[in-house]
């Protein structure tokens, strides 16, 4: 059989590359000296590699450094992500750790000519943190086989396969099967030399059934043995009730220690070999110190206290993360893969071709009936789809790859998107995107790009990042950390030394118990990594929590109106032309003028003059001026400018442009000059009458929260003093005709004196939002740049803004709860210590779980609403049958004897 799987110690001295006997270098070749002979195995259909029939294979070395990432089980503190950190940080193919404890998940640099993948999920199983992925059987390889055909004993097939490349943990299961665990990548070369190692190992293209192993994970162990422990414990305490005691006492009493803190002392040898010093090192030593003064319940207590409390903070923290999904931040690590459609009417199968190799990963999931056509399906790693594969999607799952639906149709989610709420239609024809959801389906998709080439990938990287961005503060908590646990371990000797007796070394052991800070290093992460889920479930995508803390603090706004109170659609009012003047010719010159231009009126320009049928000048040399934009007809100058301008560029303007000027002040409406060589010919006048709903909800919800707001626009003074009218704010507040160099001077100018935050488009106010101390660029993920700000908001609904303040407020009070929370728990428990209150170990060590606990709920109720009481129930439910489920495992395992036929 493999490897013990209860095996939790950091001991990676034996884990050099197995090799075969017969090792002859190659890259991705066969042996070609004798032909493999394969047989058939008739319960699944699949070939079976026979090894006396084939001839020695070679397994390829592989190199090159690269980026993986995958999930982690019980990876649920900071504490245990800088513990991990720090150990992998003595690991030779390592470079550039990045553990989070919000996410749960790695992110490393591996080079993988100094070392595998497999070695760095190892030391993080020693530590408790085995990869949290989908194992995966190779299909039609028997373990002995595969061992004798290589040349290595069956005890050391297991680490000759965590040696390829991109395989983080093996197994040989008593069945004879091998499962490995690989991590999900877009990266075509590591995937492409998994698959050579693997063929050089088998003889031939592995195939990978997603499969489910019986071993046992660091996390069961741990229910396992408490499971174990609370019956002696029970046993214990009736045999003190009889009378016993002493020697009887710690015989009936020490199996349950073992169990019940097997799992915690292992990870506390690991902690220590690696160097660190945690929570299980110091309840261990506490567990330890209870046998020595022979308070053998009190040991029994702690050790099954830690087994399920530590579940109990694991299961609340991966509850969170469930509240937290969504919202741009996750691709799936499968997809569906359509095999064949087979017609209902004709029998004839169909097969379509892909790019990528056939029947690499195969998990047969049957026939399905969604729609005309029966679609067979294989479930396979989302890094082996390749473009032109068909791939399905069912209702309520997400999108794994960009795809154009073939068949089918249904309704698409893009809130997280563009921050709309009813899902978008979608059939035959129309291109979905990668990392939204399907609200409503199934469909048939021709995949179009994967990975990292998928059109949101660089959005949902980001997003993902920025979720992992801790606020200035929680730096500030860990350094006061890492000051406070050895100022712990040493002072807690000097109490002991100078404030008691010599024999009442106990209170050592309290003291480092109930001043570990776990609760204060989940008091930031948690409740930020829930409120930047909770915004991006509405599309509202934010730099990490340093932008939620400033936001939170923002007492005065300023608002670019165009694209933010109005939707930037303006709409042509009228062409006033001069005397003499033709209409059409002079709105030709205004399309060419305008035909390269984004801008609002620009926009409106060439709808309107498309819908006369006139066709653009040919105008060239175009170029931006300060009052507008300037061109060449011929070799006569032309130019479409703001008519306040005209003046100082010494234009002449005809009496009647001027009157329609003033005309469209007076209503509020913009205007533009067409002017040819010195003189203004046209006059076109828009009409901004496009404000948003909930423009003047966002004026006065924003004035309830005690923000001052100011508008900051280029248009007219007069266009927007009545726009500001229109939504509530007074003259005072509107300020209009001001370039992006006025906007920067003018929020500079506010930010001397308030808390600013500048919301506009994130390119023509790129500057402005770069001042401010909280930058809102208004559009989508697709239209707007990322790095001019510091929150991009979907564009449909002003009222979001708003509701962003409220959530960074409700952050940071909660924030600040946890906070409070966590320091006065520590306070009075060493307190209560000090002053002998109590005595007992368990005690302290219930109260220290349960505020964890208690820090983790109260920062996740800001992903969903109204959900601390039914996070806290599933979580102890989940403990329950957890346990059941671990315990019915280990039977299966270790205590029934499978049936012989």
């Amino acid at each position: 059989m493999g490897e013990d799987e209860g095996e939790v110690f950091l001991s990676l001295e034996d884990d050099g590359p197995v090799l075969p006997a017969a090792f002859k270098p190659a890259l991705g070749k066969n042996d070609t000296t004798s032909t493999p002979v394969n047989a058939v195995n008739k319960e699944t259909n699949t070939t079976v590699l026979e090894a006396d029939l084939v001839d020695v294979a070679v397994v390829e070395q592989a190199g090159g450094s690269y980026e993986v990432m995958w999930p982690l089980t019980a990876m649920d503190c900071p504490d245990c992500a800088s513990k991990a950190t720090r150990a992998l940080n003595h690991m030779k193919q390592v470079s550039e750790p990045k553990i989070s404890p919000t996410s749960g998940e790695i992110k490393v640099m591996v080079n993988l000519e100094h070392g595998s993948m497999a070695e760095i999920s190892s030391v993080l199983r020693s530590l408790g943190h085995p990869p949290n992925v989908e194992h995966h059987e190779l299909v039609g390889a028997k373990a002995s086989n595969v061992a004798k055909r290589n040349g290595v004993p069956l005890q050391k097939l297991e680490r000759m396969v965590k040696q390829q490349p991109g395989v983080l943990d093996a197994e040989v299961s008593e069945d004879d099967r091998i499962l490995v665990q690989l991590v999900s990548t877009a990266n075509q070369q590591l995937i492409d030399a998994r698959q050579r190692a693997f063929k050089s190992v088998l003889g031939r293209p592995p195939e990978f059934l997603e499969a489910t192993s019986n071993r046992i994970r660091p996390d069961q162990w741990r229910l396992i043995g408490a499971g174990i422990a609370v019956p002696i414990l029970l046993m214990v305490i009736a045999a003190e009730l009889l009378g016993f005691e002493g020697r009887w006492i710690g015989l009936l009493a020490l199996p349950g220690v073992v169990a019940g803190g097997y799992q915690m002392f292992a990870e506390a040898i690991a902690s220590l070999k690696t160097r660190q010093i945690g929570f299980q090192v110091l309840t261990s030593l506490a567990v330890v110190g209870a046998c020595i003064l022979e308070m053998w319940e009190e040991a029994l207590i702690v050790a099954i206290l830690v087994a399920f409390t530590a579940h109990l903070e694991t299961d609340a923290l991966v509850k969170a993360r469930q509240a937290m999904q969504g919202g741009l931040d996750r691709l799936p690590r499968t997809a569906r893969k359509v095999i064949q459609p087979l017609s209902v009417n004709a029998g004839a199968a169909m097969s379509f071709s892909t790019c990528g190799p056939a029947n690499e990963n195969i998990m047969k999931t049957g026939p399905i009936l969604p729609m005309a056509k029966t679609v067979e399906t294989e479930t396979v790693p989302v890094d082996l789809i390749r473009p032109g594969d068909r791939i399905e999607i069912r209702s309520g799952e997400l999108i794994p790859a960009d795809g154009r639906i073939l068949e089918g149709k249904g309704a698409l989610d893009k809130a997280p998107l563009t921050g709309e709420s009813v899902p978008v239609d979608v059939g035959e024809g129309d291109v979905i995107e990668a990392g939204l959801i399907l609200a409503r389906g199934p469909v048939v998709c021709e995949v179009l790009a994967v990975g990292e080439n998928t059109r949101l990938s660089g959005l949902i990287e980001a997003v993902h990042t920025f979720r992992e961005e801790p606020p200035r503060l929680h730096s500030s908590i860990e350094l006061f950390t890492s000051i406070w646990v050895p100022t712990v371990l040493f002072g807690a000797f000097v109490v002991w030394y100078f404030l008691f007796p010599v024999d009442e070394w106990k209170i050592i052991l309290l003291l480092w118990v109930v001043a570990c800070p776990c609760a204060l290093l989940l008091a930031t992460p948690v409740p930020h990594a829930a409120a930047l889920s909770n915004a991006a479930q509405s599309g509202v995508i934010v730099r990490g929590g340093d932008a939620l803390e400033r936001m939170a603090h923002v007492n005065h706004v300023l608002l670019d109106k165009t694209g933010t109170l109005t939707s930037g659609r303006p709409t042509v009012g009228g062409v006033v032309m001069a005397k003499g003047r033709r209409r059409a010719p002079a709105m030709s010159v205004m399309m060419g003028l305008e035909a390269r231009s984004s801008h609002p009126y620009a926009l409106a320009v060439m709808d309107h003059c498309s819908s006369e049928g006139i066709e653009p000048a040919n105008i060239t040399g175009i170029s931006d001026i300060d009052a507008g934009v300037e061109g060449r007809q011929g070799s006569t100058t032309v130019a479409f400018i703001r008519p306040d301008k005209a003046s100082g560029l010494g234009i002449s303007m005809p009496q009647e442009l001027q009157a329609a000027f003033s005309e469209a002040q007076i209503q509020g409406h913009g205007a533009s000059l067409l002017v040819k060589g010195k003189d203004g010919i046209a006059l076109m006048t828009f009409v901004h009458d496009d404000t948003r709903d909930g423009s003047a909800d966002l004026i006065a919800s924003l004035h309830n929260l005690g923000i001052n707001v100011e508008i900051l626009s280029g248009d007219h003074t007069a266009a927007v003093t009545e726009f500001a009218r229109k939504v509530g704010l007074p003259e005072t507040s509107a300020h209009g005709g001001l370039s992006p160099e006025q906007k920067v001077a003018w929020v500079k100018n506010r930010s001397a004196t308030h808390v600013t935050m500048m919301v506009g488009d994130g390119f023509n106010d790129a500057a402005a939002l770069a001042v401010a101390d909280v930058g809102v660029a208004v559009g989508t993920g697709e239209t707007v740049n990322l790095e001019a700000a510091d929150i991009l908001l979907p564009g449909d609904d002003p009222r979001v803004l708003s509701d962003m303040v409220t959530l960074a407020r409700r952050a940071q009070r909660t924030l600040m709860q946890n906070l409070f929370f966590s320091v006065i728990i520590t306070v009075m428990l060493v307190t209560a210590v000090v002053q002998q209150w109590y005595d007992q170990i368990w005690v302290g060590v219930l109260i220290h779980e349960a505020s964890v606990i208690l820090v983790i709920l109260n920062g996740a109720r800001l992903a969903r609403q109204g959900q601390v009481k039914s996070l806290l129930k599933s979580t102890f439910v989940s403990m329950y049958n957890d346990t059941l489920a671990a315990l019915r495992l280990f039977k299966d395992r270790y205590l029934v004897k499978p049936a012989t036929a």
